[in-house]
């Protein structure tokens, strides 16, 4: 790719708040260490040079195999847990498969891309990157969507995120961002959150995190549910087709039933309610037979326009925006069955991003290279053996034949004589030259050294596309996510540099974390290697709310209830629920049930005290006139209307739940989200409206009090 390769002076240095710092190739400032700081080393003792940046061939090109100090230090860091993963530790899965659209054999010579209306088995694993197996589902994190496809020619493992980007340029870098994340090690808190000391003074320091920190701090790090939730496979690869003919590629999965996501608030509440609130949604809706489905889009473009893009495809910290290169639809993915053991399965499963059959090949994306380098060991620490291949999750479903053997926990060996190749006894498997898999023969040249090129330099511009591109709630949020995990940093100055960087996304948004944060005076933009942008237009494809469902399909009703409901509009409300392909559970002051006007015996999913309202979309009240007197009385009643009405949910209810209202303090707050329920014949109406999931413009008055008008 013709893209500029002139690189930096990497010794310029800076003063940040009284902190000497080096800049890095790629514009990234690092500190200096003062008086007498060690020289970092290998392990071996060897003094390191460069601990940024792999060693590649040219500005551009790949890594290449002897570079001994970031092989040295990935593989210390694949081994440094024992027997949980590093990294995505706390995951559930769900089998499937992948139904192909249409051929792709003009791009592809991928087998699974052939034939129109195949479908492939397929295995899926979603999970959080911070916390250990013991954490809760709704931390704010990265979500981790890994899917393997068990194709005709191999396993194909798409490996990815529900965020189209990542923090760091660099594979070498990957063990920092996570010890920087993970508990601080001379105390071992905080657990499955980013919001410490640690995590912060790294990401100040390291300019090219300011767009992936846009993202997390977003409503997208805490997403309602795996099913309402995006993936992406992050990098550019490459489509090869069996003339050897290149074409690039990004992967998205998109979800049929439309992104959501909850409130911090909310998420808070969750964790205490149900930690395991992800898995038991997953587990709930393809026990019921809703069936949870995504649509594999691929972005495809040629060398003319990587090299004609604003940014390097390269870059794993930028991503091409729909609106100038719009996702073709290819394929979908169903999650149709759950494991029969979650040990056996969703545990022992292993990803390797290097799984691609023939006609799906690689860029020279370095934190591409540097995965396909590390995965391998990551794998033969956690399973134990070289063999992990051998566990039916992870065997290949196509016919396959080698003269590995041996080694810990083999399962199977090569049968006869012949255990190598090539043999005169005709024995055993032979390469295929037509078959088999190449590598597209990319030409590379230039100096084996390590160095960011120019063209990953712009750390700003896409992070303020991103903000830009948010409704003004999202944007609330970001604020008052920055502003929540910045006020749990102890030390001043990581508070100061995090804002100036903002000032190069948006200068509202911080000084308004400035002025929550209380900062005395507003300091200095950081320095940037390349000036933010302003010339980017906004791109809703971006935004959560712009892309919301607009319907309540896959969606939960909590029905609060009472002795002497009215049968006939609690009927009516859970037939036209179903009517919508939604669900509901009904929340009692007992967890037994209770006796309708008609004399029935209805019986609930909770009890009050352990169905809160943050467990669902929506509420609604069905109350009676000698039912609603208890219920008043009950703490828990309160929450549950008061939750929801701070959490900008649809509230319904029947005339008698008006005492509940008031107890809440919300009956001289009503708006449109808070509906009199209609009769039998309204309520398709009534669920339709809570297609829109949430009343944002009730979030002003409910965050900030009405004399506080919300963030511009």
């Amino acid at each position: 790719m013709a893209k500029k390769t002139t690189t930096r002076d990497a010794t310029d240095t800076a003063t940040i708040h009284d902190v000497k710092l080096k800049r890095g190739a790629g514009g990234e400032l690092h500190q200096i260490a003062e008086g007498e700081a060690p020289a970092l080393t290998t392990a071996q003792g060897g003094p390191v040079a460069d601990d940024q940046n792999t060693l590649r061939v040219g500005a551009r090109g790949p890594l290449v195999v002897d570079d001994f100090h970031f092989r040295e230090k990935i593989f210390h860091f694949d081994h440094e847990r024992i027997p949980e993963r590093v990294v995505h530790a706390r995951g559930y899965g769900a089998h499937g498969y992948f139904e192909t659209y249409e051929s792709l054999a003009a791009y592809t010579k991928a087998d699974l891309f052939q034939r129109a209306g195949e479908k492939t088995p397929a295995f899926v694993r979603f999970s959080t990157v911070a916390g250990s197996k013991g954490s809760f589902d709704l931390a704010r994190d990265v979500r981790g969507f890994a899917v393997k496809i068990y194709t005709q020619e191999g396993n194909w493992d798409l490996v990815g995120n529900n965020i189209p980007v990542f923090f760091i340029q660099d594979a070498i870098k990957f063990p920092d961002i996570i010890h920087a994340v993970k508990p601080e090690p001379d105390r071992a808190f905080p657990q499955a959150q980013s919001a410490h000391d640690n995590f912060w003074d790294f990401i100040s320091l390291t300019p090219e995190s300011m767009h992936m920190i846009m993202w997390v701090m977003s409503d997208r790090a805490i997403p309602r549910s795996f099913r309402f939730m995006e993936g992406f496979g992050v990098h550019t690869f490459r489509l090869v087709n069996a003339k050897d003919e290149s074409t690039f590629v990004k992967f998205h999965w998109k979800p049929k039933l439309g992104l959501q996501s909850v409130a911090w608030n909310e998420a808070v509440k969750i964790n205490g309610a149900d930690p395991d609130f992800h898995r038991r949604d997953l587990w709930e809706a393809i026990q019921s037979g809703n069936f949870p489905e995504w649509e594999l889009q691929v972005q495809l473009f040629d060398q003319d326009f990587a090299d004609s893009f604003d940014f390097d495809v390269l870059d794993p910290t930028k991503l091409i925006p729909e609106e100038i290169l719009k996702p073709q639809p290819v394929g979908r993915l169903v999650l149709d069955r759950m494991p029969d053991n979650f040990f056996a399965e969703t545990e022992q499963v292993a990803f390797m991003t290097q799984n691609v059959p023939p006609g799906i090949d690689f860029s020279n994306d370095p934190l591409l290279q540097g995965r396909n380098f590390s995965y391998l060991d990551t794998q033969l620490k956690r399973l134990g053996s070289p063999n992990f291949t051998h566990l039916p999750i992870n065997a290949p479903k196509c016919p396959f034949a080698h003269f590995q053997q041996d080694g810990h926990m083999a399962m199977r060996n090569p049968v006869g004589r012949v255990n190598y190749q090539p043999n005169s006894f005709d024995e055993g498997p032979r390469e295929s030259p037509m078959r088999g898999y190449r590598h597209f023969p990319a030409e590379e040249q230039g100096a084996k050294s390590r160095l960011r090129p120019e063209s990953f330099a712009d750390h700003y511009s896409q992070a303020r596309q991103f903000y830009i591109s948010q409704t003004p709630p999202e944007q609330r949020h970001i604020a008052a996510a920055l502003t929540f995990e910045l006020s749990k940093v102890e030390t001043p100055a990581i508070r100061e540099r995090m804002v100036s960087h903002l000032l190069n996304i948006d200068e509202t948004l911080a000084a308004t974390v400035a002025q929550k944060l209380g900062l005395q005076s507003m300091p200095k933009p950081a320095e940037a290697a390349v000036e933010t942008r302003q010339d980017l237009e906004p791109s809703p494809a971006l935004s959560i709310v712009e892309n919301g469902p607009k319907r309540f399909e896959g969606r939960k009703l909590g029905i609060l209830v009472t002795d002497g409901v009215d049968a006939e509009l609690l009927n009516g409300l859970t037939a036209a629920v179903t009517t919508h392909k939604a669900v509901c559970e009904l929340v009692a002051p007992k967890v037994g049930g209770v006796t309708a006007s008609d004399g029935s015996w209805i019986e609930a999913h909770h009890m009050i005290d352990g169905g809160p309202s943050v467990l669902f979309d929506a509420v609604a009240l069905l109350t009676s006139a000698e039912g609603i007197e208890d219920l008043v009385k009950e703490a828990t009643a309160r929450d549950f209307v008061a939750d929801a009405f701070q959490h900008c949910k649809f509230i319904g209810y029947d005339a008698s739940a008006m005492p509940l209202l008031e107890k809440a303090g919300i009956d001289d707050a009503l708006d449109e989200g808070v509906l009199a329920l209609p009769g039998e014949s309204g309520l398709s109406e009534f669920l339709s409206e809570l297609g829109k999931l949430r009343v944002w413009g009730r979030e002003p008055s409910v965050k900030f009090g009405k004399a506080s008008p919300p963030i511009k």
